[in-house]
């Protein structure tokens, strides 16, 4: 996608912002998000929008004073993250929170709007309540207890009505509860300032497989069909959200990488929207995730 103590006002600019690789982004993002949010630029040499965004952003990191970092991504050096955040156009920027992408937007922007996403960003860290509230609904909807965590990230949304994780987090709550039109109903009402944030985007992928696992067909009838005929690609994408749809992620994955390995146009890239999506709908740094980024990555640059 590193600490900030009190006298982090007074801590030299190089330690705000800093340029990292694909060895050292786990370090410089990731895990120093944990701590305190860290904006990402995604830039290259040759982007005459990215040498006038930069310099924006680094005045409007400094002038935050140590609430927020700043990492600077070379995309022509690093094409493997950017791949794996799909950055697809430059500049792009992402804002990190807690080892998760939490905020960000492609193209230049205007200085003024730059200063609200940087003070948008630091502003992440600013209240300790919620967001233990929002890690325990999380850490109860994991375990099960679902009508429980639905409470509480309902009871987050009426502190802040505009909380994208407690918003996402609802949702997923009725999607787990198989109430996929209330799920549908709370994130198309989602306000215009958090509608794009990934814990949006993560609901709404969720709600998008749920949708499709209740068409999905019988999976050893599937398996079979593909044992007999690997190259039946349709076959192939039908197992793999039966697979999803019956719990085995690691193997929908499997097929939809096999499926994009043999034919990647087939069906208007089917096989990779299928991949984004299931990777939308898991955490960012689920295993199943990282993995299977790399693997797509690896064999669009092939």
């Amino acid at each position: 996608m590193l600490e900030l103590g009190a006298n982090s006002a007074q801590q030299p600019a190089t330690d705000l912002i800093k340029d990292s690789s694909e060895a050292t982004f786990m370090a410089d993002v990731v895990e120093a998000s944990q701590e305190v949010p860290v904006i990402v630029d995604f830039w290259a040499p040759w982007c005459g929008p990215c040498k006038t965004l930069g310099p924006m952003l680094e005045d409007a990191v400094k002038a935050a004073n140590g609430k927020v970092r700043m990492v600077k991504v070379n995309v022509d050096e690093n094409q493997m993250i950017a791949g794996q955040l799909r950055v697809q156009s430059i500049p792009t920027v992402y804002a990190f929170w807690q080892g998760q992408p939490a905020d960000g937007f492609q193209g230049a922007q205007p200085q003024s709007e730059i200063k609200a996403f940087v003070d948008r960003v630091a502003g992440l860290a600013g209240d300790d309540g919620l967001a233990d509230a929002i890690t325990t609904a999380e850490e109860m909807l994991e375990q099960g207890a679902v009508a429980d965590a639905a409470q509480v990230f309902a009871a987050i949304l009426g502190e802040d009505g505009n909380n994208a994780a407690a918003l996402g987090g609802l949702a997923r709550a009725h999607i787990a509860l198989g109430e996929l039109d209330q799920a549908e109903a709370l994130l198309n009402n989602a306000a215009p300032e958090i509608a794009g944030k990934s814990e949006i985007e993560e609901a709404r992928a969720k709600l998008d497989l749920a949708r499709q696992a209740g068409n999905a067909g019988p999976v050893a009838e599937l398996q079979a069909k593909v044992e007999a005929n690997p190259d039946d690609l349709q076959a192939r994408f039908d197992y793999a959200n039966a697979l999803h749809a019956n719990g085995d992620v690691q193997e929908a994955v499997d097929q939809l990488l096999e499926l994009f390995r043999r034919d990647r146009e087939w069906n208007d890239e089917a096989a990779k929207t299928q991949l984004f999506k299931i990777f939308d709908a898991l955490k960012p740094q689920d295993p199943i995730v990282k993995n299977g980024r790399r693997k797509l990555t690896s064999m669009i640059f092939v």
